[in-house]
């Protein structure tokens, strides 16, 4: 099966940049020119994950591409990176955009621990010297009110970004399972997995990047020279 498409949407020719306010011959620019291979790289992982080229495999929609992006960008807490694609999920279907922003505010609720505890990662590590460091945490399922509109697809997918986002030691294959009873196929989780991948990188990056364009650019050290005649 192939993946259902509409109009290709208009994006960035470079999303990082956008995202990060980086201008052509910016410090920021200079800093991303010294590593032009991974730059090209990291726009052609966003384009074959947002615009792929056809035969798609695979049957992830771009609305439940954008929808997942929007929610784990919204939980990550990156704010550009969660408008940016709440925006572009809005022109793809408003009302999805509208529910997945609720979920995102539900979803980063439902990490608190009681009495206002940190945001995880939660979970356990299989019995060992790293069992010292299991952490118990809230799970979290999407409202019942918008289980109608997301379907049954979409609300696994969330549940799944949301235990890679706060329970990642808890992944398994049971949590695999979960996904294929909500009916993705083993090549869709493949791509689900890729951009929850992605957009951690993503996120990590144009956060990384906003903190260095936030920093005062360090001053030169100025000192006057005098020139004297020669006898």
């Amino acid at each position: 099966m192939t993946m259902n498409t509409t109009a290709t949407p208009r994006f960035p020719g470079d999303v990082i940049d956008h995202l990060a306010d980086i201008t052509p011959g910016s410090a920021l620019d200079r800093v991303r020119r010294h590593r032009t291979e991974a730059r090209t790289q990291a726009q052609q992982s966003f384009a074959a994950l947002f615009t792929p080229a056809e035969p798609v495999p695979g049957t992830v929609s771009l609305r439940e591409r954008l929808a997942l992006a929007a929610f784990t960008a919204g939980l990550h807490g990156e704010p550009r990176s969660a408008v940016f694609y709440t925006r572009a999920l809005a022109a793809e279907d408003a009302e999805l955009a509208a529910v997945v922003a609720s979920e995102v505010v539900r979803g980063r609720a439902q990490s608190l621990q009681a009495g206002g505890g940190p945001h995880g990662p939660y979970g356990s590590y299989p019995a060992g010297p790293l069992s010292r460091e299991d952490q118990p945490g809230p799970a979290y399922a999407v409202d019942p009110a918008h289980a109608a509109l997301l379907g049954p697809r979409l609300a696994a997918a969330l549940a799944h970004a949301h235990l890679l986002a706060y329970h990642p030691r808890d992944a398994s294959a049971g949590a695999l399972q979960a996904l294929q009873q909500a009916g993705w196929s083993e090549t869709d989780i493949v791509i689900l997995s890729q951009l929850a991948s992605f957009l951690s990188f993503q996120i990590r990056v144009v956060a990384g990047l906003r903190v260095l364009a936030a920093r005062p650019a360090p001053q030169a050290a100025h000192q006057p020279t005098t020139l004297q005649a020669q006898p």
